[in-house]
């Protein structure tokens, strides 16, 4: 397993099968985050690929967020604003892809990993795969993931999850409100689901999946601006004394 994370791509019987790994709860760095965005618009663009699934690698969590080493290590507005575009970045990618993105969830999801699930047109998960949004209680606030998270499980239920920023709502729940299409009891199971479902819409037309993406995405046009603005309030707010109190007591607790 590489120390600095890595991510792979390939593109198998018209399924195009993106992976990311980071050796600390698959955090994403911001190199990784750019490559993520770069690898999705890439085989979203080829066109042996009709479908995309996108995963991470282990049986533990399915995505930590952001990586806390660089957020602590930010003394800066614009080296803030240019880590949280990495998640607009991956955000408009999956937006902005002309194919259908199925996301695999292994695991425990964490603040920018409930945006990347949030863009995904039809997400499965496991049961052990609960969700929290973590931001606020770094002195931030889902910002960036916010128009993602929201589009995809109403305001009430987003409300909830920001607000609520130390606590884990579970899978059931994240079914509950649209944010998984369907949860699998076993890893085994979540697998075939995943993979059958990807060879069925390998055989689809593609025209057709990419009209109905579009319709999927409608009046998110601005997100481009929308997603950048977040960004900069991001990258502002968590220059804070508060947030850096927070993670160093978070990492050595």
């Amino acid at each position: 397993m590489p120390d600095n994370g890595e991510i792979t791509a390939n593109i198998q019987n018209n399924i195009g099968t993106i992976e990311f790994y980071h050796p600390k709860g698959n955090s994403l760095p911001g190199n990784m985050l750019r490559q993520l965005a770069e690898t999705i618009t890439e085989i979203g663009r080829n066109s042996e690929a009709h479908v995309l699934v996108l995963k991470s690698r282990g049986d533990g969590a399915f995505c930590a967020g952001a990586s806390f080493d660089e957020l602590i290590a930010i003394d800066n507005y614009e080296d803030g604003k240019h880590f949280f575009m990495g998640f607009a970045r991956v955000l408009n990618a999956m937006r902005n892809c002309s194919k259908l993105i199925i996301v695999r969830v292994q695991g425990k999801v964490v603040g920018g990993g409930v945006g990347i699930v949030s863009a995904g047109d039809y997400t499965i998960a496991h049961k052990s795969a609960s969700v929290k949004l973590s931001e606020l209680a770094l002195g931030i606030g889902p910002f960036v993931v916010g128009p993602a998270v929201e589009r995809k499980i109403g305001a009430s239920a987003f409300s909830t999850l920001a607000i609520d920023a130390s606590n884990w709502n579970n899978a059931a729940w994240a079914q509950e409100k649209g944010l998984y299409s369907k949860v699998c009891q076993t890893k085994d199971k979540l697998d075939d689901e995943v993979n059958k479902l990807a060879e069925q819409l390998s055989d689809y037309s593609p025209k057709a999946m990419k009209e109905l993406k579009n319709m999927f995405w409608v009046n998110t046009e601005n997100w481009d601006s929308l997603l950048g603005k977040r960004a900069e309030l991001s990258g502002r707010l968590v220059l804070s004394d508060y947030t850096k109190d927070f993670i160093e007591k978070f990492k050595n607790s």
